[in-house]
């Protein structure tokens, strides 16, 4: 049977996939739209085969909030040019609907749900026969909290979420609780959340650098624990100085709002090279 423009525009708008793949599917399958769409998966699962060695160093990073959920997604790509795409932002932006409606607790987790039909992985799989790119879900974070806060850096390639002890937290002091995470790159809310190895990596080269200067071996503990003070300054959230208002900490920051006020968690997507 012959294919009409409107058969061709109905299975690009059922799939996404372009044109030519749209009339060739459906040439292929005599017009039946179901065969043409496995037709158009297939080729998708081919190219994805063929490009798995491929680097996907691109992508889309997206956050939002649903009550005292929120989450980051990140799909990774080949190129920016694809990265930038409405249909990818799209699909992205479909995966990251269906994260905060199911609140998955893991990336393999959220791989298996479904969006419109088809599992997040296929659905991935499925874009990358449209776009010839390897793609893959690159990031899923996820936090829980009275009151969550979500930020998206402008070009789609950085995003952070934190969450607060307290619920009505004011929308622009949650803003600037993650702009300032996404700027200043914290390790941890607070010192007593950093990980045991950094801190005795920061130790350990404070006191190597001590010894190179001739330092005596009576006060390198206390030279150790200096340097370990001012990282927890430079690299914990509460500790740091407010971009906005350097005079002032993060915590104190958040005690003109409210004496109990405190950030309970956060975290923080970058596709970029840091």
């Amino acid at each position: 049977m012959a294919v009409t423009m409107a058969d061709i525009q109905h299975l690009r708008k059922m799939t996404g996939a372009g044109m030519m793949d749209c009339k060739n599917a459906l040439n292929e399958a005599e017009g039946d739209f179901d065969k043409s769409i496995e037709i158009i998966r297939k080729k998708g699962q081919a190219v994805a085969a063929k490009r798995e060695d491929r680097e996907a160093s691109e992508g889309c990073v997206l956050a939002a909030t649903k009550g005292d959920f929120a989450a980051i997604v990140a799909v990774k790509c080949e190129t920016d040019f694809v990265a930038k795409g409405e249909d990818f932002i799209a699909m992205v932006r479909k995966i990251l609907h269906a994260a905060l409606e199911n609140k998955p607790q893991s990336t393999e987790e959220l791989n298996e749900l479904s969006v419109e039909g088809r599992k997040v992985h296929e659905l991935v799989t499925d874009r990358i026969g449209i776009t010839g790119e390897k793609m893959e879900l690159g990031a899923y974070e996820y936090l829980t909290a009275p009151s969550t806060v979500a930020y998206i850096h402008p070009g789609n390639k950085l995003a952070t979420i934190a969450g607060f002890n307290q619920a009505g937290v004011d929308t622009q002091v949650a803003k600037d609780i993650a702009m300032q995470v996404a700027a200043m790159n914290p390790v941890s809310v607070d010192k007593s959340n950093v990980p045991a190895e950094i801190v005795e990596r920061e130790k350990k080269i404070a006191r190597e650098k001590a010894i190179e200067q001739g330092k005596p071996e009576a006060i390198l503990d206390k030279i150790a624990e200096g340097a370990l003070n001012k990282y927890y300054k430079d690299f914990t959230l509460l500790m740091q100085d407010f971009v906005k208002e350097p005079k002032i900490t993060i915590d104190d920051y958040l005690k003109k709002q409210d004496k109990a006020l405190t950030v309970t968690a956060f975290k923080r997507v970058n596709l970029n090279v840091e």
